[in-house]
């Protein structure tokens, strides 16, 4: 019923969309009617004369036809105690009708409607393509029984644990796990990432990704707007909400500008006595070109984020983007693959390579840890049968301790085992030997040291190439932070050209690292998993998450999730953000410019009504189009 309910209310939010498409659709049918009947007037003119009443009818019901909109708007608006900018307009409009300037106010309507519904338009635009994200997930899905046979169902039916068959060609209709096949599936939709990925019993799979290769069974796990797909959704809508302080302090100064602008229309009728120059000077101070300056530009931006997997929550933080100088890494799972492989097997005097290996699997079995996940492999190669434990206890950053066959087995950092009041010394100091970088983990049983095990992970192909573009656009310091050994961060950090680290590290160091950084003078932005990182991602300016995709922690944790784990994501969304703020710039500058110029020109007797409203409908569209060219920014990361 829950998933029905959430279903349902995407249909409304979809049905509000069309419904508002549809007025538009009516309105503009209604401006392109008035503009008939000006267009009549016209061809009247000629055949009758300029003052006939033929000519005079159809300029009357023109501008009737398309003033009474904006005038019962602007009424409207102020008897509810709203100032929008709609009141100049209207009192142009309304003085030149009363004065008997017919076609005049219906030229001007017409264009600032046709500007209004090419806005409004767009906006509709922007927000059907987001809504659209939700109908990648199919609404009927086939649901596999018990008994092996398939049997139809809808989506919105669907629960944890129900398992699900999708053909090649079908689109996934909600997270889950892979149970049976082998395929590929194109999750462009979620990453970014244009590349297909191989699927194999285990891994996740995506709602409203597609199928392309072989059939596949999966559990569902999440459905409706609990999936990664419906999160997405949901968070670009949120991020569409709200406001970059350029934009609070425009609405801030909106009340002030009508006044201002009637002050300056009523001071030129008194010392001109020209009615024309006063509704020209009303017409094009509208400032459309103004207020359209940064919500195009964020809604373009915003786009261009998601379509390359980047969520973005606020639109502030975009912002914040750009002013970086300091970036902070987690290693493990970051700039590193989060994937370790066992390298060396060090046993104490008279403990086997397999005894040791088994014995830590075995206390290893209930972590998620990377390092555990590489012991079950190695374990699985090896064909060792590992026992059940009991009494298991993960202490984060340092280790686990768990009961197996009666022995307490404890595995972590030499640190942990000596907290535990477990010599060490038994065993050989990794350190010693020549090959040295990678991660150890010690093992003991029932408080006596059986050696230790050497795991490496491999650093992510794209991270060297992100770390070099982060310090070539201008960020002064780049930081990675690692609970591991100093030898395995200073070969990463070397590796990646990092301009410091940070070992030995547990989550509350990374918090205070973190706040010394800020307190050092830099805007600082913080990088990693968001699961065991969450503290220090909310310590920095900017929480960034990588790999959010499928992990409900890793979305809320961060202030900007990275759908993938491509790095060089970070280094776009820095220039996506500057690229930003000099559209909004550029757009402000340009409406700025637009209306001073066009209020002098109008004072000046320069600028006739009739071309004040043309000007201010291609201000309009300049604003409109100029924001429009950071949609596509990016492309070249989608290859």
């Amino acid at each position: 019923m829950a998933h029905e309910h959430l279903h349902f209310k995407d249909d409304i939010a979809a049905e509000r969309t069309h419904g508002k498409q549809i007025r538009v659709s009516m309105a503009l049918l209604g401006t392109l009617a008035g503009g008939m009947l000006l267009i009549n007037s016209g061809i009247a003119r000629f055949i009758y004369g300029s003052g006939s009443f033929n000519t005079e009818f159809f300029a009357m019901a023109g501008a009737i036809l398309l003033g009474a909109p904006i005038v019962l708007h602007a009424i409207k608006s102020l008897i509810q105690k709203q100032m929008h900018m709609d009141e100049l307009v209207a009192l142009a409009i309304f003085a030149a009708f009363v004065t008997g300037k017919f076609a005049t106010a219906g030229i001007v309507a017409f264009f600032m409607l046709l500007s209004e519904l090419i806005e409004t338009r767009t906006a509709l635009g922007a927000r059907a393509s987001i809504e659209s994200l939700i109908k990648l997930t199919p609404t009927r899905a086939n649901l596999v029984e018990q008994n092996g046979s398939e049997k139809e169902v809808k989506v919105s039916s669907l629960k944890p644990g129900d398992c699900v068959r999708v053909r090649p060609g079908d689109n996934i209709p909600a997270d889950g796990e892979v149970a049976k096949g082998l395929s590929s599936v194109n999750e462009a939709t979620i990453t970014g990432e244009s590349l297909p990925v191989d699927k194999v019993p285990g891994m996740q799979v995506f709602a409203g990704t597609n199928n392309l290769t072989g059939v596949l069974d999966f559990t569902v796990t999440k459905a409706g707007k609990d999936t990664t797909l419906g999160k997405v959704q949901s968070l670009i809508m949120q991020a569409e909400q709200t406001k970059i302080p350029i934009m609070r302090i425009i609405d801030r100064y909106v009340e002030w500008y009508t006044p201002t602008i009637l002050m300056i229309a009523g001071i030129v009728l008194f010392f001109t006595r020209d009615v024309d120059r006063a509704i020209t000077i009303l017409v094009v101070s509208c400032p459309c070109a103004l207020i359209l300056a940064t919500p195009t530009a964020m809604v373009a931006a915003i786009s261009a984020s998601a379509r390359l997997g980047i969520l973005i929550k606020n639109v502030a933080d975009l912002e914040i983007a750009g002013k970086i100088t300091a970036m902070v890494f987690d290693k493990t799972g970051t700039v590193t693959t989060g994937r370790l492989y066992v390298t060396k097997l060090t046993p104490a005097e008279g403990i086997e390579p397999g005894e040791l290996l088994a014995e830590a699997a075995s206390a290893e079995q209930m972590s998620k840890h990377p390092a555990a996940r590489a012991l079950q492999e190695v374990a699985k190669e090896a064909n060792l049968s590992l026992p059940e434990t009991d009494s298991f206890q993960e202490t984060p950053g340092k280790g686990v301790t768990a009961v197996v066959d009666s022995a307490k087995i404890m595995v972590g950092r030499d640190t942990f085992l000596k907290e535990n009041n477990v010599d060490t010394s038994n065993v050989s100091d990794p350190v010693l030997h020549e090959e040295q970088g990678f991660s150890t983990l010690y093992v003991a049983k029932d408080a006596k040291c059986i050696g230790w095990i050497g795991l490496q992970d491999k650093t992510r192909p794209e991270a060297k190439q992100a770390v070099r573009e982060l310090l070539s656009i201008g960020v002064k310091r780049v930081t990675m932070l690692t609970g591991d050994r100093d030898e395995v961060a200073k070969r990463v950090a070397a590796e990646l050209a990092c301009t410091d680290f940070k070992a030995h590290c547990l989550p509350q160091d990374k918090l205070a690292i973190v706040e010394q950084i800020r307190k050092a003078g830099h805007t600082v932005v913080v990088v990693g998993d968001g699961i065991n990182d969450a503290p220090a991602l909310a310590a920095g300016d900017l929480g960034i998450a990588m790999g959010a995709a499928g992990s409900d922690v890793a979305i809320n944790s961060a202030s900007i999730a990275l759908m993938s784990d491509d790095l060089r994501r970070l280094p776009f969304l820095v220039r996506l953000s500057r690229k930003t703020r000099r559209v909004i710039n550029q757009n402000l500058g340009f409406g700025i410019m637009f209306i001073i110029l066009g209020v002098a020109a109008g004072a000046a007797a320069w600028l006739p009504v009739a071309y004040a409203a043309v000007l201010h409908f291609v201000g309009s569209l300049i604003v409109v189009f100029n924001s429009a060219r950071l949609v596509r920014y990016g492309e070249e990361l989608e290859s």
